[in-house]
């Protein structure tokens, strides 16, 4: 799995990734801040990169539908999606706990092709849940 960290999110998830045996990568370390989604979307089809994101919204649809709309929906094939939520601001130490939590999910797994996994945090509990996307 590679990992292509969104924007909004630390350049640290990239090495956390990256201690714990994965490639990844960050926005930034490839100059093309401040792309739409539309356009990054693309870019991680080609790289066949599992993306990570707090954009959640944008990339999966609304969450009480999640493949209903969002940049994923036009994917008939990718190599996944990590979103990272909460319900708090979304500060570095909150991104790297939300993202080691995903990690440790995908310790055993061999992909996330087609698949969504979110790490949530909301009223002080951490939620994981893995689902197709697009939804069959």
């Amino acid at each position: 799995m590679r990992f292509l960290i969104d924007e909004c999110l630390s350049p640290k998830l990239a090495e956390l990734a990256w201690e714990r045996d994965y490639e990844a990568t960050h926005i930034a370390r490839h100059g093309i801040e401040g792309t739409k989604d539309w356009d990054l979307v693309p870019l991680i089809e080609e790289g066949d990169w599992t993306f990570v994101t707090c954009n959640s919204v944008d990339f999966r649809g609304d969450p009480s539908s999640p493949g209903g709309k969002g940049q994923y929906t036009r994917l008939p094939l990718h190599a996944g999606l990590i979103c990272l939520n909460a319900d708090q601001a979304m500060d570095r130490a909150l991104q790297l706990e939300l993202f080691q939590h995903a990690l440790d999910e995908l310790k055993d797994a061999a992909d996330l092709v087609n698949q969504a996994l979110e790490v949530t945090l909301y009223g002080g509990e951490i939620d994981i849940i893995c689902y197709d996307l697009p939804v069959a």
